[in-house]
């Protein structure tokens, strides 16, 4: 539907869809060519903000493969990120968005590279897998270790990595930005986790760690990312800002955060009492 509202659409021929099945990453360095300098990277990555949560069930891979979902049998690793990735690609191969798919690429190679860009950008969504959040963490270091480096390898690793930050940081925006702004987003977060234990398809009440767990979430994840964002100058002056909302949001929950759970499992049962 937000495609359909993007985008206006006519009949016209695409090109076909590669074959479907399990998403494998891919190594995007030499196809980067620096993120504001190539319009279908910055495209990729827009589309993929977009799509990457297509679908989602609204509980974490974990439970999709203890409930061996027909999308967890599938794909077995990252489900709900290479479901949102093959759902929305059979929608944009459709002949509604044959429009689009003329303006976003003409040849066969671009088309293969669109896609490469929209599997590697949807699949550092996953945050939760260790190990694949432990080869980012190495890759970042890798491709900032020497800001004296300056070749065109150099500038495809870095594009590559920063592009799944950048993703990263779509993900969860509402931690870096005004405290209403983190709050409302933040308890739909706690209704659906809560709607989820409710329905028996998770194992622990959310609201029993939801106040030290945000806490711990601004500590080891969102401030870091914040601070790699403006440490790699993505975003210009507007990465301070980022990281500015990020610190005072955490600080904001410190004090607020436990009345606000009691807040939102109030506002749960006044939703559902009728």
């Amino acid at each position: 539907k937000l495609l359909t509202r993007i985008v206006n659409v006519d009949d016209g021929n695409g090109l076909s869809k590669p074959p479907s099945g399990s998403i494998d990453l891919v190594n995007l360095a030499g196809h980067s060519y620096g993120i504001t300098s190539d319009p279908l990277t910055q495209f990729s990555v827009v589309f993929s903000a977009i799509i990457h949560d297509m679908d989602h069930p609204g509980v974490p891979n974990a439970q999709l493969v203890k409930e061996n979902t027909r999308s967890a049998q599938i794909f077995k690793k990252s489900v709900a990120e290479q479901n949102s990735v093959e759902l929305a690609w059979g929608m944009l191969m459709g002949r509604e968005y044959d429009a689009l798919r003329a303006c976003i690429y003409h040849t066969e190679d671009d088309l293969r590279r669109f896609r490469q860009l929209v599997v590697n950008t949807v699949m550092a969504t996953d945050i939760v897998d260790k190990e694949l959040q432990a080869l980012r963490k190495e890759r970042w270091e890798t491709a900032f270790a020497d800001s004296r480096v300056q070749d065109e390898k150099s500038d495809d690793r870095k594009a590559t990595i920063v592009i799944e930050h950048l993703i990263q940081a779509s993900d969860v925006v509402h931690t870096m930005q005004h405290w209403h702004i983190y709050k409302s987003w933040n308890e739909k977060f706690f209704i659906e986790c809560y709607d989820a234990y409710k329905a028996g398809r998770a194992v622990s009440d959310p609201s029993e760690n939801w106040y030290k767990g945000e806490l711990g979430f601004f500590d080891f994840y969102v401030i870091p990312l914040a601070k790699k964002l403006e440490n790699c100058g993505v975003f210009g002056v507007s990465s301070h800002e980022y990281l500015s909302y990020a610190t005072s949001n955490r600080a904001e929950w410190a004090r607020e955060g436990e009345k606000l759970v009691q807040q939102y499992l109030a506002n749960y049962e006044t939703m559902n009492s009728n």
